[in-house]
């Protein structure tokens, strides 16, 4: 028996997210000026501790209220990235950074857009969440979101459910044949319609 076999394990929170960023003192102006996070911290070297790799790169931080933060790498020389291949990868790939309430995210979109910050939104997502969408100068898609039900983050029972009827929709449809994706289209709007 594994010595962690009673032992569950759980992060306690963000310590940081991190991205490329080919121009670090335009990042530091959209986070510290726009975003009104601290620069928090700096570590520069000529090769990377966790692989070796000999390049050098400069990576800093910047701190949200409740001490987590955003982190960028600078390293001299990396290509452009790469086109990505669907538009989803741009609409889903994003971080959420949490505002006080529905009023702040409000102001957060009044301030974006007075700084040139081009938002998509408002948004309600179902009575769940509320939130604007833009991009930072790196086209890494961030939102500012609040909880519209307090206890979003607590429906383990049906998230667990919803898990499982996706993923039998998926299954049946590829054992039958069908398309999943038309599979799952339908599968979405019987549930709409439940």
């Amino acid at each position: 028996m594994s010595e962690f076999a009673d032992t569950k394990l759980t992060p306690l929170m963000l310590n940081h997210a991190a991205w490329v960023t080919h121009d670090v003192e335009k990042t530091a102006d959209f986070y510290t000026r726009i975003m009104g996070m601290d620069l928090a911290s700096t570590v520069y070297d000529d090769s990377v501790p966790s692989t070796g790799d000999q390049f050098p790169y400069f990576h800093i931080f910047f701190k949200m209220q409740d001490g987590s933060t955003l982190a960028f790498f600078e390293a001299p020389g990396l290509p452009p990235r790469s086109e990505v291949a669907h538009p989803a990868y741009d609409i889903f790939d994003h971080i959420a950074l949490q505002a006080k309430d529905r009023e702040e995210v409000d102001r957060w979109a009044a301030w974006l857009r007075s700084n040139g910050v081009d938002i998509v939104g408002p948004t309600d997502h179902d009575g769940l969440i509320y939130s604007i969408y833009f991009h930072d100068p790196n086209e890494i898609r961030l939102e500012i979101t609040t909880p519209l039900d307090l206890e979003w983050n607590q429906h383990a029972k049906r998230a667990e459910n919803d898990l499982k009827m996706w993923c039998d929709t998926k299954k049946s449809a590829e054992a039958e044949g069908r398309d999943v994706g038309t599979a799952l289209v339908e599968f979405i709007r019987s549930q709409r319609q439940a």
